[in-house]
């Protein structure tokens, strides 16, 4: 079994993260942060793994390829959403999403690296089970 807790231990140390979730491929929530977001975060996530799926249909329309990240920055803060199938075509490797909630003051590109690491060590490990 994976301990998400123990992956997701350094992203929850970043400088202005207030929570996340992980979703398998089908959108379905393996792990979820709400503590400090006063929010429903597997609904907002499920909105955003939604959302994501039709830009990406969009982007493959257009002749791009798929992407890779999504990214919303308002006022308060920022809301995106990570995929981890980054080079990986093998079909032992289980395709994840991190969503992640941050205040407007966080370390976004930290954030962002350490989401990018976490989510190919999750999908690899999932691919295990």
């Amino acid at each position: 079994m994976i301990d998400f807790d123990t992956r997701m231990e350094k992203l929850r140390k970043v400088n202005g993260y207030l929570g996340s979730a992980i979703l398998n491929y089908s959108g379905e929530t393996l792990y979820i942060d709400e503590e400090n977001t006063g929010a429903d975060v597997a609904y907002a996530s499920a909105i955003f793994n939604d959302s994501f799926r039709q830009i990406n249909e969009a982007s493959l329309d257009v002749g791009f390829s798929d992407i890779s990240s999504f990214e919303t920055k308002t006022e308060d803060g920022h809301v995106f959403l990570m995929k981890s199938a980054g080079a990986h075509t093998d079909e032992s490797y289980s395709k994840i999403d991190i969503f992640c909630i941050f205040r407007d003051d966080g370390n976004i590109a930290l954030a962002k690296m350490i989401m990018d690491k976490s989510s190919k060590i999750i999908s690899d490990e999932l691919a295990q089970i």
